[in-house]
């Protein structure tokens, strides 16, 4: 290779190493490795099951040919019947679909090629197509050829000319298997996806921000069981520090909560099931995490004008009182069935009054946001398991895993979450313990379990008067001082509780993993873990706390030795003309 290696660094990451400019051309950050860890594990159970799920459409097949031994029945007839299923919002993602109503079973059409063996139309499928819309150095792209098996051609993009160099530079770097599965283009992602509508089979967005401006050319460009991989890092905007800035991106406004991450990520995939709609299209979440400082969702893309109807029953609005931690949820729509026919209607509001009935403060009002499951449990545990048998292939193993194992735990149809601390600062006692609290819940009959988001998070099935009437047990047995009459705490305090609370340990108080003692939150591996600079700005004495003091002053005092070579240079110069 033509090029000096003394002015690159080689960074490995899983099975590829890249070289990276010593100034801050093509942005690179090692945080996210997270990210790609997390992103190859979910590829490698999506080629999985596209496979699976192409056999199950090939044994459909082959049975209606022996029921109808004299018409040929191709592939693209099975593709091309409507799909009139929906998502019930109320269903677990743990229970089974009803035959013939899981859309996936009818994914991957475009492609697969049909074959003719023995007098018979079958179909093959070809490896996924993958684009990565924003490659920067390419190190994401590399991955996915290098790691994970079955997949196809991948098309790195990038408009900055900078990045694409460095992106091909680093193809080659990375040998034969590298040149041959990717390729790197100078190119607008937006107009690219445009101009290659259902063209792949996942589409990887990962910007520097919002992706907002991707989102409507990215579900265009999806096939029908596709997978859209999608990153927002501007999560000040999504937990509610400027709301209008939300709504103008994604059509929503977002709560200030302790749930506000949660949020964000209803919020996203809110937001790309509304660009999806305006293409007949609808959305199915396998997956949704929040780590570090960004959110990233995968989901599965479908066309279907009926199913789309029920976009209305998976979102709804919040109502979050502004005195206490009671929130409520809004449905946007409901449906009223009459014998084999479905009317769609408005939900019905509203859902609180004017004032809060526990506290009798006003609300706020949120959303919308996607209420529906945002997770799939049987996807997530093939992806652990995937991730276990593999272990010593991902570098991130440790955190990963942690956040597959706790998001495996989480209740996959209650939407945002509590926190035990927030419940006990607005009545002004002592917290319980976690597992007391979880007890009362279930001994009242109701359902609890933690969330990735939040390591003190706590959802639950139980209203906020069964929460509010437990922890009013609570201070009984643990007596708070006397608060002013007008706050919060004193007006739920003063009603005496319905329910007696039972807080006899409960068998299932704790979670598997936490009664296996395994690891869900961990610390940072290293200091200044977190954003970086957006590649091409100069790194000044503010970003500190980003970068770290050490590697700062280093940068700092690089420029500056450049800067006075580039002074003697001048200097020379100016003396050979006066001369």
């Amino acid at each position: 290779m033509s090029m000096d290696l003394n002015d690159y660094t080689i960074i490995k990451e899983g099975e590829v190493e890249i070289l990276l400019h010593a100034k801050n051309e093509v942005f690179y950050n090692k945080t996210q490795v997270n990210n790609r860890d997390m992103s190859i594990a979910v590829l490698r159970t999506f080629i999985l099951r596209r496979k699976q799920e192409h056999e199950a459409l090939l044994s459909k097949r082959n049975k209606s040919a022996a029921n109808v031994p004299e018409k040929n029945v191709l592939i693209s007839d099975i593709e091309n019947k409507p799909n009139g299923s929906g998502m019930n919002t109320k269903k677990s993602n743990e229970e089974c679909e009803e035959p013939g109503e899981n859309p996936e079973e009818e994914s991957c059409t475009t492609s697969e090629e049909p074959v003719e063996t023995e007098g018979k139309v079958l179909g093959e499928v070809k490896p996924p197509r993958v684009l990565e819309a924003l490659s920067a150095s390419g190190l994401r792209a590399l991955r996915y050829a290098r790691e994970v098996e079955g997949i196809g051609k991948i098309i790195a993009l990038d408009n900055d000319k900078e990045a694409v160099e460095a992106c091909q530079r680093n193809i080659k770097f990375n040998g034969s298997v590298a040149c041959s599965k990717v390729e790197s283009h100078l190119a607008d992602a937006r107009v690219y996806m445009l101009t290659n509508p259902k063209e792949f089979d996942v589409v990887d967005l990962d910007p520097y921000g919002s992706p907002s401006v991707f989102l409507d050319s990215a579900v265009q460009s999806i096939v029908d069981g596709g997978m859209l991989m999608c990153t927002a890092t501007d999560m000040a905007v999504l937990c509610g520090a400027n709301g209008e800035v939300c709504y103008s991106k994604y059509g929503s406004y977002p709560l200030r909560g302790k749930y506000c991450h949660e949020m964000a990520l209803r919020i996203l995939l809110a937001s790309i099931e509304s660009h999806a709609n305006r293409y007949k299209r609808y959305i199915i979440p396998v997956l949704s995490v929040q780590m570090d400082f960004y959110v990233r969702v995968f989901v599965r893309i479908y066309t279907s004008a009926s199913a789309m109807k029920n976009t209305p029953l998976k979102l709804s609005y919040v109502y979050q009182c502004i005195g206490c931690d009671s929130f409520h949820l809004q449905p946007i729509g409901r449906t009223v069935s009459k014998n084999t026919s479905v009317r769609y209607l408005p939900g019905f509001a509203p859902v609180v009054p004017q004032e809060c009935s526990h506290c009798e403060k006003k609300f706020n009002m949120g959303g919308p946001i996607w209420s529906a499951p945002i997770h799939d449990q049987e996807w997530v545990m093939n992806i652990l398991e995937d991730v276990k048998s593999m272990k010593d292939r991902y570098p991130a193993y440790d955190r990963i895993s942690a956040v597959l194992t706790t998001i495996s735990e989480e209740l996959p149809d209650v939407p945002l979450f509590l926190s035990l601390h927030n419940l006990c600062a607005t009545l002004k006692c002592t917290s319980p313990s976690a597992v007391i609290f979880r007890s009362a819940v279930i001994n009242a009959g109701y359902r609890i379990s933690g969330t990735h988001v939040n390591p003190l998070g706590l959802k639950s099935d139980a209203p906020m008067d069964v929460i509010w009437d437990i922890m009013r047990c609570w201070v009984k047995n643990h007596p708070v001082k006397a608060q002013p009459a007008d706050q919060s705490g004193s007006v739920i305090l003063a009603k005496e509780p319905v329910l007696q609370a039972n807080f006899a340990r409960a068998v299932a108080s704790l979670s598997k993993a936490q009664a296996k003692k395994v690891a869900r939150f961990l610390p940072n591996p290293e200091r200044y873990w977190g954003p970086k600079l957006r590649a091409g700005r100069q790194i000044t004495s503010k970003h500190i706390s980003l970068l770290g003091e050490e590697t700062v002053n280093g940068c700092l005092s690089h420029q500056d030795s450049e800067l006075n070579t580039k002074r003697q240079k001048s200097e020379e110069i100016e003396d050979a003309t006066t001369a």
